[in-house]
């Protein structure tokens, strides 16, 4: 779900919000904050949390510490913080993975998306693109495409986990073109790279930013765009909607939430402290567009909706690709 659509509705929430902090949150936090990262260390969740963690130590001077809990489609973070007390002292960076996906991907969940979790703000959203190592012989979507057509299952396609954004939307490409690609999870988007460049996997989805420098290098070969329209960063590539597969999208947010019943003058703070961080020009230069990524600004109630659409827009796609994981 792209939730540009409703940015423009936040700027007079958020103004709101920088003046209506009650009196816990005055006081918080008053001891360091601890925000686990469901995913590997060097990938953009992990970046991402770390750069947004200094700047929000630097505010509140007070410890951000940050804690990798990669694995099992990144449930064993997301489980961890949903068991958590709801007083601000622990959170997730996470993207939507683990809250739109997870739910409709594994028959036993140890989380309700909407019911153990406060949405709290939205950091980013990506922009990914299809990549293919660079031994494969294509150049274009069309010719990977009639390649996997020609050798059923001797191709793979690398994903951040089972459940993660990027292996839905493959799942769904694959069935949309009719081919035969092996599916193959890592945790994050490090040693999936990693994998690709070694010719371990063929394929991978991923945002713009993790595989770029290597595109640049002539390590890889980028084929397409995944979202809606063209990129902005790279208007010459081509979308897989363009390329044959119309309608076609797919990405993913970026957001900070925090366990059930998160005090709202709390969740006020974190929202109003986040989004001054990512809106200053530096800041986003350096750490958001450099990833290859988007602002969003939207309030937290905002943020909760887009869960919630998200929801029925992934359930869609998980129940038509048959993806399953147990």
């Amino acid at each position: 779900m792209n939730v540009r659509t409703i940015a423009c509705k936040a700027a007079l929430v958020v103004l709101l919000t920088l003046v209506s902090l009650g009196a816990t949150a005055q006081g918080y936090p008053s001891k360091p904050v601890k925000i686990i990262v469901p995913a590997a260390p060097g990938g953009v969740t992990d970046i991402l949390a770390r750069t947004v963690g200094q700047r929000l130590s630097d505010v509140w001077g007070q410890a951000v510490i940050i804690e990798n809990r990669p694995g099992a489609g990144q449930i064993i973070g997301a489980e961890a913080v949903a068991r958590s007390p709801g007083d601000g002292y622990t959170l997730i960076v996470s993207d939507a993975s683990t809250f739109v996906i997870n739910p409709f991907l594994y028959s036993k969940l140890p989380y309700d998306s909407l019911k153990d979790f406060t949405p709290v703000v939205v950091l980013s959203q990506a922009s990914p693109v299809l990549a293919v190592a660079a031994s494969v012989p294509v150049s274009s979507l069309q010719e990977l495409i009639a390649l996997a057509k020609a050798k059923p299952g001797s191709l793979s396609y690398g994903s951040m986990g089972s459940g993660i954004y990027n292996h839905i939307s493959m799942e769904q490409l694959k069935q949309l073109a009719g081919v035969d690609i092996v599916h193959v999870p890592y945790k994050g988007s490090t040693p999936a790279v990693t994998a690709l460049l070694s010719g371990q996997i063929h394929v991978f989805l991923v945002n713009l930013s993790v595989v770029e420098p290597h595109a640049k290098a002539g390590k890889l070969k980028i084929l397409a765009a995944a979202t809606a329209k063209r990129l902005a960063l790279r208007p010459d590539l081509p979308t897989i909607a363009e390329s044959g597969f119309p309608g076609f999208e797919s990405g993913t947010w970026f957001g900070i939430l925090g366990p059930a019943n998160l005090p709202k003058d709390v969740v006020g703070k974190i929202h109003a402290d986040v989004t001054r961080i990512v809106s200053a020009p530096e800041f986003r230069a350096q750490n958001i567009t450099r990833l290859g990524l988007e602002t969003v600004a939207i309030s937290p109630d905002q943020f909760a909706q887009v869960i919630k659409t998200d929801l029925d827009h992934w359930g869609k796609l998980v129940r038509a690709s048959g993806a399953k994981v147990d």
